[in-house]
């Protein structure tokens, strides 16, 4: 198996270890009942799948049972028969992703930024910080959701990596490392505060979340960048091309 097939085994297994995950025909869909942010509410497909007409409007349907705008994150590659499928519901393809990965081998460090600490979450507040920085980094207006904290806080408590950086005593940025299966991980929800971009935190917090995961056993991590520059910035620290991801949704008909 490829790395990046590797990758999307990996993504499809952690949803169904979700308590939140669904099912429907040959799809794998996360569900996030706290947040209705897109992101964090998609399907994956099975494997070489084919899925018929009648599949793909169910899992529509399902969607918008529970409020959710109906999208798909996967692999061309892992199920070629999907992506035709959809677009032939009315999906439309929202961009061509890249995944990049890192390995002890290849991580590299950032140049230091005066005055950044960065620690693992424990208190409420901090907690609370986080996912205001998360919420808003992500273009989320106001304060976040309540139940948007619970993916960090078990980053933070149980078997995965989570982060906080601070800067001056503000909070500046916030990241995690999913749990680990058969060696993976993924850096999730890496985002910085709008007073402290370019100022070296994405690249800072990056390399301390990787390496974390590492030091923890772990024997790649993996990540998709939001854009070119944010693929810049990580491969500054070491993250290199594995392959390609489509992400796909259908808006209201």
């Amino acid at each position: 198996m490829t790395m990046a097939n590797s990758v999307q085994d990996y993504a499809r297994t952690l949803t169904l270890r979700s308590p939140t995950h669904y099912r429907v025909g040959p799809f794998t869909v996360r569900h996030d009942p706290g947040w209705e942010l897109k992101y964090a509410n998609y399907a994956i497909p099975d494997r070489e799948t084919e899925p018929m007409a009648d599949d793909v409007a169910a899992l529509i349907e399902a969607f918008r049972e529970r409020r959710r705008l109906p999208r798909l994150e996967f692999l061309p590659t892992w199920a070629p028969a999907v992506e035709p499928a959809l677009l032939a519901a009315g999906f439309a393809v929202e961009n061509r992703a890249p995944l990049l990965a890192c390995g002890r081998e290849d991580l590299r460090g950032p140049k230091p930024v005066h005055g950044l600490r960065i620690t693992v979450p424990g208190t409420e507040a901090e907690f609370t910080d986080a996912a205001r920085v998360q919420h808003q980094g992500f273009g989320g207006e106001g304060e976040p959701e309540p139940g948007t904290t619970d993916w960090f806080r078990a980053a933070a408590t149980g078997d995965g990596v989570a982060a906080l950086a601070v800067l001056d005593g503000a909070p500046a940025g916030v990241g995690g490392c999913t749990v680990a299966v058969d060696g993976l991980s993924e850096l999730a929800g890496l985002a910085v505060a709008a007073p402290f971009r370019r100022r070296g935190i994405g690249a800072a917090l990056t390399a301390w979340l990787t390496e974390r995961a590492l030091d923890l056993g772990c024997r790649t991590v993996w990540l998709e960048p939001g854009d070119a520059d944010a693929e810049r910035i990580y491969a500054g620290v070491g993250y290199r091309r594995i392959g390609e991801k489509v992400n796909i949704s259908r808006e209201a008909a």
